[in-house]
């Protein structure tokens, strides 16, 4: 879970343009690649066409991450003092 938070937002990073692709590949659970190569494809037919569907699939989840934002994992109380105990009890045996 550390490494989710610790992520860089998707337009952040500096090898996705606006991160539409991995964004929705990650909301519906599939490769991004399945979704990057059909527009990649699309690009070949229609350049203005592919390049307008990309941008209004980056506006649709724009939207949607900015009306439901994914829920930050909070540490439950009852795991704090398992790790207590358990560190003590590392350090006994130490």
């Amino acid at each position: 879970m550390e490494a989710q938070v610790n992520q860089v937002a998707l337009p952040l990073r500096s090898h996705t343009i606006l991160g539409a692709c991995e964004a929705v590949g990650e909301d519906f659970g599939f490769n991004p690649v399945l979704l990057r190569i059909p527009l990649a494809a699309s690009v070949i037919y229609s350049p203005m066409l592919a390049i307008g569907a990309y941008l209004g699939l980056g506006a649709v989840v724009l939207v949607s991450r900015l009306f439901f934002p994914t829920a930050k994992a909070t540490p439950l109380l009852s795991e704090q003092p398992a790790v207590a105990n358990e560190q003590r009890e590392l350090a006994k045996a130490a």
